[in-house]
């Protein structure tokens, strides 16, 4: 079958290409060789994200920031752009053919009214000049007070939201969902902050009952009073996008993958230039652009939101077959250029604003979050994958070696085991040696597997694997669905098209069989797209703080996703080789296991009010190997779905 075609195509020493071979020949395409795009990403003008513009709108490439293009979202596009049928792309994966093929439709078929834009654009501003010289009661209104502006901030008018009709989505009534976003029913001239700490909540499935941990798509946007917002994903449907988004009210910018400069000049004829720019990160060979952050803003705050999915209906739960996990973090406005320039940032920010100056992004429209107050943040760790090699203070900053300095900086190192359950939608061709990194990057020292791996004697190297290895079994456990789940879940085995992994790999004498424990989610027949990490101390009365983290984000469980270190030839030094974008949040829980209430150290209950555990946990071992031999009721409680095996 197809599927074995392409996973002997190259033996799987390289498991992004076997992957997207795979795919390609699952969607009954011939596969061609990947372009590897390594130019410098460009943006076509500078954007200031702090600007709010109503004035006229010229050509996009003309005039200065505040003039006709502040107010801009930024969407990071990757993938099967416009595809919403049930077989999606494994997101460890390269960027196939079908993918580039795909991308350079990006809005070529919504056939955007830009004429019919300008007019509303128009109408509305008439609208808002009319309503700040008459009041509601037909009277003269009376003059606003000023507010405080930052340093040239505005350049254009300042806007009110007051008197625009929201319509609400909702399935709950606000009362019994306090925590929600914005009430959709009520009107306000400048919303509050719903998430002024930060929050963790599982992505809304239709068919489930809501519980307060959950949060639909028009929650996380509130499109009534979106002025801007940065959008990453590495899949995504524009229609159904551009149906959660007001494009006549919010300019969009595209941060989009595309194969070669005749692609990105395509995908730029393809929209209305004055409402949608782009700006193309660079990427270094083979891999792929799988961040999902978005960044919202609107009239008086920002918000940050790292979801574990695509702008995809199906990740967002309107199918009611998948679910995802979304961090969120609401950041007010400096009202002074005072505070703004009294702000020391943290390291969440400069984690983010490094990640963002990587991907591409102005450097005007970087240090225009500067505008907003970082403080809360800093409870937080950013963590991110940045395509390419790295070496020096580089290398520390990201893959899994970022991950073990946040832990370092959230908790500490540790030198007692921790017990470490994650989840993941796709495996890469997974070993030993991954997963040793990653759980000493969990213990806060990322570079112990390397150092032990390039010094000392062959019996010291080999010592220090046998321990590692043993202590990995011991503590580790890998969530993925088994094929039961997958037939048994309500989309089935054509909902399943985002849930990867090569049987190839999994027969491989390397691959970790005895860690993989069955993924079901506490939602009956829900399939689990998220990916997140839960790491907590192996025993209460350890003599180690007890302080428990989790992490939500983007990242599979790949080298693809987490990255590998090796020893520079050049320098001698470690270097650390990394394919994807990826990005994600590093969280604490507000409790030991010690002072936990009730939940002790061998079970996920410590994480109750902080991060939802979407899994029934322990789980059970899928170790199968699925041979021919096996009942098939058998192989399929005991083996993992393979994609694209049916």
């Amino acid at each position: 079958m197809t599927g074995n075609r392409a996973i002997d195509i190259n033996g799987g020493e390289d498991e992004d290409e076997a992957l997207r071979i795979a795919i390609a020949l699952s969607l009954g395409k011939e596969p061609e060789p990947p372009s590897s795009p390594r130019g410098r990403p460009g943006t076509d003008q500078v954007i200031d994200l702090t600007h709010d513009d109503d004035g006229h709108a010229g050509d996009s490439g003309k005039g200065s920031a505040g003039e006709g293009d502040d107010d801009v979202v930024i969407l990071a596009a990757h993938g099967d752009v416009g595809r919403s049928g049930p077989r999606q792309k494994d997101e460890t994966a390269t960027a196939s053919t079908a993918q580039q093929t795909t991308s350079v439709s990006v809005f070529s078929a919504l056939g955007l009214d830009r004429r019919k834009m300008e007019e509303e654009r128009l109408a509305r501003l008439s609208k808002r000049k009319a309503s700040s010289q008459v009041g509601d009661d037909g009277q003269p209104a009376a003059r606003p007070a000023q507010r405080p502006r930052i340093a040239d901030e505005e350049k254009g008018e300042v806007t009110s939201l007051e008197g625009r009709t929201s319509t609400g989505h909702g399935s709950s009534s606000p009362s019994s969902r306090p925590d929600l976003p914005l009430n959709p029913s009520r009107s306000s001239t400048c919303p509050g902050l719903h998430f002024p700490r930060g929050v963790v909540k599982k992505t809304w499935a239709y068919g489930q009952p809501r519980r307060g941990d959950d949060i639909k798509i028009e929650e996380v946007l509130q499109k009534q009073h979106l002025h801007l917002a940065v959008l990453s994903s590495y899949q995504w449907d524009e229609e159904w996008m551009l149906s959660k988004i007001d494009i006549a009210r919010t300019k969009l910018i595209l941060v989009a993958f595309a194969a070669d400069e005749a692609q990105k000049e395509e995908m730029r004829s393809n929209v209305p230039r004055d409402r949608i720019r782009f700006c193309f990160p660079p990427m270094h060979g083979i891999g792929s652009m799988h961040s999902k952050l978005m960044l919202l803003k609107y009239e008086n705050y920002l918000r940050i939101v790292v979801p574990t999915g695509n702008l995809m209906s199906f990740d967002w739960g309107e199918t009611g077959t998948m679910e995802n996990m979304v961090f969120i973090l609401d950041l007010p406005k400096f009202e002074t250029a005072e505070g703004r320039e009294a702000q020391k940032l943290n390291r969440f920010a400069d984690q983010l604003f490094y990640f963002l100056r990587a991907q591409g992004l102005d450097e005007k429209l970087v240090d225009s979050l500067r505008n907003y107050d970082f403080t809360e943040a800093g409870r937080y760790e950013f963590v991110h994958t940045i395509p390419g090699s790295h070496t020096g203070d580089d290398a520390l900053r990201t893959g899994y070696c970022g991950l073990g300095q946040s832990v370092n900086a959230l908790v500490g190192t540790r030198s007692e085991p921790v017990e470490l359950d994650l989840v993941c939608a796709s495996l890469g061709a997974v070993n030993y040696g991954l997963l040793t990194s990653l759980y000493y990057a969990c213990l806060g020292d990322p570079l112990r597997e390397y150092e032990e791996r390039a010094s000392g004697s062959q019996r010291n190297r080999d010592a220090f694997t046998s321990r590692a290895i043993s202590l990995v079994k011991e503590h580790m456990r890998i969530f993925f669905p088994s094929r039961e789940t997958v037939l048994r879940s309500k989309g089935g085995k054509d909902g399943a098209g985002t849930i990867c992994l090569l049987s190839k790999w999994w027969q491989a004498p390397t691959f970790p069989r005895e860690l993989v424990r069955d993924c079901k989610s506490v939602r009956q027949g829900v399939l689990m797209h998220t990916k997140a990490l839960y790491v907590r101390p192996c025993s209460p009365t350890s003599q180690q703080s007890g302080r428990c983290f989790a992490y939500v984000g983007s990242a599979n469980l790949s080298e693809s996703a987490w990255g590998r270190l090796s020893r520079d030839r050049a320098s001698g030094k470690p270097k650390l080789t990394c394919r994807n974008w990826e990005c994600g949040v590093l969280l604490c829980t507000d409790r030991t296991v010690e002072g936990s209430s009730g939940a002790g150290s061998d079970n996920l209950g410590v994480f109750d009010g902080c991060v939802p555990v979407p899994m029934e946990w322990p789980g059970r071992a899928i170790s199968g190997e699925g041979g021919e031999g096996m009942a098939a009721k058998d192989k399929d409680a005991r083996t993992p779905w393979f994609y694209a095996e049916g």
